[in-house]
């Protein structure tokens, strides 16, 4: 009988390569969120390490944008006319490209692009900074969008010591983005505990697991660290919180507030 061939696992880092504090969606508070405009505003305050969200146009070309719809953050209904679908992922890179994603923050960021994931690449690489990228896929193309984004990531990140984290809440994306670039690191996103969470994540061979800050205790760590997975944090905005955390050892940190938490703590 053929011996199977073993499956490549990710990659095995000798310590912990991430910064432990992270800039949510950029520095999405002092700037519109998941832009290049937020990520400036980020590195300016020292941070090195960057959470954004990325899903995939129309015609399959990654691009940062947190919410399935384009309200919020762009300026879409007015661009796109009234009648055309909300959804980010019904429109190709194309239109995307040409919306406004700053005027809804404030006037000095009229005219902020939607970033593709190349773009954000380019900054990254350029600049020695890491990266958090939660899959965050449009209803329905949850595998499409784990598969295609890890194929990305795999191209843009060809030849660089450490390569993006890839996160997600849904498994179904983490499960693609695995079987495509399986060497490539994963956490899990949790926003609550239920039963088998840490054998999900192990059965997803992700290297970290990403909760809800109230969800971390000592018991929940010791479990985690124990079986050789990671523990990171989000969203934390508060000092009593932040230091709870650094106190059972937590490797990663998210913060909007990159004008209160010295990346250097």
């Amino acid at each position: 009988m053929p011996v199977p061939t073993p499956i490549p696992r990710p990659i095995a880092f000798d310590h912990w390569p991430y910064p432990r504090w992270l800039a949510h969606r950029g520095a999405g508070k002092l700037a519109p969120e998941n832009t290049l405009a937020a990520f400036r505003a980020g590195a300016a305050h020292g941070y090195r390490m960057f959470e954004c969200d990325v899903k995939l146009s129309a015609d399959g070309v990654p691009f940062l944008l947190h919410d399935a719809t384009l309200q919020r953050t762009t300026n879409a209904l007015e661009h796109l006319g009234a009648g055309t679908s909300a959804v980010a992922g019904d429109h190709p890179w194309r239109a995307l490209s040409q919306l406004d994603a700053g005027s809804w923050h404030s006037r000095a960021f009229a005219g902020e692009p939607l970033p593709s994931l190349e773009n954000i690449a380019r900054y990254c690489l350029h600049n020695g900074y890491f990266l958090n990228l939660e899959i965050k896929p449009t209803p329905g193309l949850e595998r499409q969008t784990g598969e295609v984004v890890a194929q990305h990531v795999a191209r843009l990140w060809h030849g660089a010591a450490v390569p993006p984290l890839l996160t997600s809440f849904d498994h179904e994306a983490l499960a693609a983005a695995r079987d495509a670039q399986p060497q490539l690191p994963r956490g899990l996103l949790l926003d609550t505990l239920g039963p088998g969470w840490l054998e999900t994540a192990l059965t997803l061979d992700c290297v970290a697991i990403v909760c809800n800050q109230a969800l971390w205790d000592r018991s929940s760590v010791t479990q985690a660290k124990s079986a050789g997975v990671r523990c990171l944090s989000y969203t934390v905005n508060d000092e009593w919180a932040a230091q709870r955390l650094i106190d059972l050892g937590l490797e990663g940190i998210i913060t909007d507030r990159v004008d209160l938490f010295s990346p250097l703590l």
